[in-house]
């Protein structure tokens, strides 16, 4: 029938996801350390009045860059890990029986 194929499509199996459990929770944390470089780098600016000598500061120029592109390449590569395939694990876990092994 036309109709149950056209339904089984639509219903999406989870062997079919790219992403599985860790992909998100590795994303998600990396979102959160590129956010806390993005917050290490916020601060008070200098005005035309006020000279601020603080935005020159190492945590400003040098720590909250190197966190953020930390966070950065975590993302890249909760993006390209390939989860690990259920199908593919219960294969390998099976032993051969000896039916087949005698084919």
């Amino acid at each position: 029938m036309v109709f149950d194929k056209s339904i089984s499509l639509i219903i999406m199996d989870k062997r079919n996801l790219a992403f599985d459990r860790t992909n998100f929770i590795l994303l998600a944390v990396c979102m959160a350390i590129v956010i806390v470089g993005f917050v290490l780098m916020s601060g008070p600016g200098s005005t035309e009045d006020v000279y601020n000598p603080d935005i020159f500061s190492a945590r400003r120029i040098k720590v909250a860059p190197v966190v953020c592109l930390v966070g950065f390449v975590g993302m890249v590569y909760a993006i390209i890990r390939k989860p690990k395939s259920v199908a593919g694990e219960a294969l390998e876990s099976v032993e051969p029986t000896q039916e087949a092994t005698a084919e």
